[in-house]
């Protein structure tokens, strides 16, 4: 896919792919971060219950878990850990 950057001042393209890419590589070391801790929360609770997070999601999808506050949390940490790892994948594809 191909992507237009409109720049409205006047800088080179070098300097505007730099700056992009500085920003798509923090945005990437973010993005590790963010994944590596939800995957920590989300392990210690697979630990704790037996269950890995794919089975607690459906578990807890379906009403079958009761309202613990561990599940809410658990439900959030699983969460987070999906929509991380979806932008890191984003971030990983992209090259200039």
């Amino acid at each position: 896919m191909a992507l237009t950057v409109n720049v409205k001042k006047d800088f080179s393209l070098k300097e505007v792919s730099n700056v992009i890419r500085s920003a798509l590589a923090l945005d990437e070391r973010i993005a590790k971060h963010k994944r590596a801790k939800y995957a920590n929360i989300c392990k210690n609770f697979e630990t704790k219950y037996g269950m890995s997070s794919d089975i607690f999601m459906r578990k807890f999808e379906s009403g079958e878990l009761d309202e613990r506050d561990d599940f809410f949390d658990w439900y959030a940490a699983k969460k987070g850990l999906d929509n991380w790892s979806k932008k890191l994948d984003i971030l990983s594809g992209i090259s200039l």
